[in-house]
């Protein structure tokens, strides 16, 4: 599996459905403005990933806060998107969902990404990407495997803490959490305080 931390993020212009609406995306022109996290999913329709897009949406204004913008990809049809996108919560649909939702039938953004599976549907992926559109963090899980959208956005609070501040985040750092210095000094001085 390709390491896309430290790289440039591939960029791709693709079909999407946002807010009702069929769109185009194009990664690139988040450049200089947004962070991206960009995730990818398996399929519409499916078991677990209703209930990530879902925990994404819940904390979609927590994103917006810190300047995020989220995509979801799955390789499913822009009219797949929209049909689920209309479905109802209870009916097992993701009804409600504001973040764009695009389309890669090729499957060459999953290819770029290096999350396409075996059995050509994507791995849950996820991409943290800077404003320069350089990869920060990424994590990838097996199909069965739904994510932490908490975690997601712990790693925008750590990079827009590190940022700002120039202080490392330690493990389980959280924003309002104590970070340190990059030195022999910072790390001392940190396990000391613990």
């Amino acid at each position: 599996m390709s390491v896309l931390v430290g790289k440039s993020a591939p960029d791709f212009t693709a079909d999407a459905v946002h807010l009702g609406q069929f769109t185009q995306v194009n990664l690139s022109s988040y450049r200089g403005s947004k962070y991206v996290v960009l995730f990818f999913y398996p399929l519409d329709f499916t078991f677990v990933c209703p209930t990530e897009l879902h925990a994404f949406q819940e904390k979609l204004e927590a994103f917006h806060e810190r300047n995020v913008e989220v995509l979801g990809v799955s390789i499913d049809s822009k009219f797949s998107h929209f049909a689920w996108l209309t479905t109802p919560k209870n009916q097992g649909g993701i009804q409600g969902v504001e973040y764009p939702l695009i389309s890669d039938l090729k499957r060459t953004i999953a290819q770029d990404y290096d999350v396409l599976s075996a059995d050509g549907v994507a791995f849950r992926g996820l991409f943290l990407i800077d404003k320069e559109g350089i990869v920060r963090h990424q994590v990838v899980n097996d199909l069965p495997l739904g994510r932490s959208v908490e975690e997601a956005l712990r790693m925008v609070d750590s990079l827009q803490h590190f940022e700002q501040y120039g202080e490392v985040c330690p493990a389980n750092w959280a924003k309002g959490k104590k970070a340190m210095n990059a030195t022999q000094e910072g790390v001392s001085g940190y396990l000391s305080a613990q």
